[in-house]
């Protein structure tokens, strides 16, 4: 009798190829603009416009790598590095986030952020997002100006049965989100009120 084998995540690993693709030529711009930086000159405009665009392009695929990659199983992630990684992927924007001071496993974090990805839209003028574990429930509390809780397919965290949804590419977290959700202890309960929105989902068992 053959043995069993685990079909591999390929949605995860293609995440992670196109980070490690970018990766690369963003570094070398970043290398290039320190040796043109190396003569003393000043910063010009240009190369502060394109030395910040190449950190926050380089921030961004380092969030996104851990939000669309292999969920790391056996790994840990500390309070300081994900703050710190999500200050540096939101750092220019509208949003903040608020991060637990607690070490979660990778695949937690890789959830959350999938989370906060689709709570990000929710927030069109900016505002703060705070996330919270408690008794093995993870909460996300959105608050903000404009907040549009309705802004996104919902269904497909929170319903079992949520029939046929068409999600645009803006949109892909929610169907990461969900089938995150359906391999853990269960989908998410969505509470709205005025002016804030709580995402709740329990955490997934050691």
């Amino acid at each position: 009798m053959e043995a069993m084998t685990a079909q591999p995540d390929l949605a995860a690993l293609l995440g992670a190829r196109i980070c490690h693709d970018l990766i690369s030529p963003l570094g070398a711009i970043g290398n290039g603009v320190e040796l043109l930086l190396l003569d003393g000159k000043p910063l010009s405009p240009e190369l502060a416009l394109i030395a910040e665009s190449v950190a926050a392009a380089n921030a961004r695929i380092r969030f996104l790598r851990v939000a669309t990659g292999p969920d790391g199983a056996g790994q840990l992630m500390g309070a300081p590095e994900v703050a710190n990684l999500l200050d540096d992927a939101l750092r220019g924007g509208r949003i903040t986030v608020d991060w637990p001071r607690s070490t979660h496993s990778r695949p937690e974090v890789r959830r959350a952020f999938r989370a906060l990805m689709c709570l990000y839209g929710v927030l069109p003028a900016g505002g703060r997002i705070s996330v919270a574990v408690d008794s093995g429930v993870w909460h996300f509390d959105a608050a903000g100006p404009g907040l549009r809780p309705d802004a996104g397919p919902w269904q497909l965290v929170t319903d079992p049965a949520p029939g046929e949804v068409a999600l645009t590419p803006a949109q892909v977290q929610f169907g990461l989100l969900r089938a995150d959700l359906l391999d853990g202890p269960g989908l998410a309960l969505l509470e709205r009120g005025p002016g804030a929105l709580r995402l709740s989902y329990p955490a997934h068992p050691a």
